[in-house]
């Protein structure tokens, strides 16, 4: 499954328009108590990649469903509260596409 921001993927042309897919992944981070900035930081790049990476599996399994083998203009939209949760919301295209060998 090919994943990309961009509307077209080099060497390949779009053979099917299956039509809008999302994946959105929402999560409730654990607070650490700690006086370093550094560490809270960090435990947020943490939750922030763990989300990510969840819903990036998401879209690619809404994909599937549809029959794509690709999903094309990605846009990812991240909110961060101050409740601690962690929500990316993903939306793209999804594709089917063919070599253009």
């Amino acid at each position: 499954m090919i994943l990309t921001t961009t509307n077209s993927i080099e060497g390949s042309r779009i053979v099917e328009y299956k039509g809008l897919v999302t994946g959105v992944c929402i999560k409730m981070r654990k607070a650490k108590m700690t006086f370093s900035m550094e560490k809270y930081y960090q435990g947020v790049e943490e939750s922030i990649n763990d989300v990510k990476e969840q819903a990036f599996q998401n879209l690619r399994e809404n994909a599937k469903k549809m029959n794509a083998n690709a999903v094309v203009g990605i846009k990812l939209d991240m909110e961060l509260t101050a409740a601690n949760y962690v929500t990316i919301s993903l939306t793209g295209t999804a594709v089917s596409i063919a070599s253009e060998k």
